[in-house]
């Protein structure tokens, strides 16, 4: 599994949460029009393959992992702004989360698709579904395997917005 190369920036190299004196602000966002955002990210963690098994048989001591990753990676979307900082918060319209195992590579891919209608995009919120979706198969199975990684944390896609769509493969080739 190779890490995708580093994207090439998307605007004229300016951090926007950085004022012109390089103070740290929340974005003004009040003049932009609402559209339909939509965000993609995924990740993978990798573990044994007997933890895989025990999670793929639903026999794990706490319970249904995947099942119980699904609703964090989804309650986690709706705290973004309150875990990063600069973050708006947003009224989403839309969250899915999937779990694909690979059995040949010991892993599990979740993928966290966001919505809404407004002035600023859904990324942080789909890598945080991400993020504790992954986080919570880990809490779930540490007790078996504590060498679990967790790793490939990224945007695939993302439309709305003055900037319109990116995709990851594309950008990346």
């Amino acid at each position: 599994m190779t890490s995708p190369k580093p994207s090439t920036p998307v605007s004229d190299n300016t951090l926007t949460h950085f004022d012109q004196s390089g103070q740290a602000h929340m974005v003004n966002v009040g003049s932009k029009d609402d559209t339909h955002r939509v965000a993609l990210a995924s990740g993978t963690i990798r573990m044994q393959p007997q933890t895989l098994e025990i999670i793929r048989n639903g026999n794990a001591k706490k319970g249904d992992v995947l099942g119980i990753a699904r609703i964090a990676a989804i309650m986690a979307t709706k705290r973004t702004s309150d875990l990063i900082p600069l973050c708006h918060p947003l009224a989403l319209t839309h969250v899915a989360v999937d779990f694909d195992i690979d059995a040949a590579n010991a892993s599990i891919t979740c993928t966290a698709r966001v919505e809404t209608q407004g002035k600023t995009g859904v990324e942080m919120e789909a890598l945080t579904a991400v993020q504790i979706g992954l986080l919570t198969i880990y809490d779930m199975s540490k007790a078996v395997d504590h060498g679990m990684v967790m790793s490939n944390i990224r945007v695939l896609e993302k439309s709305g917005g003055k900037s319109g769509s990116w995709n990851a493969d594309i950008q990346n080739q």
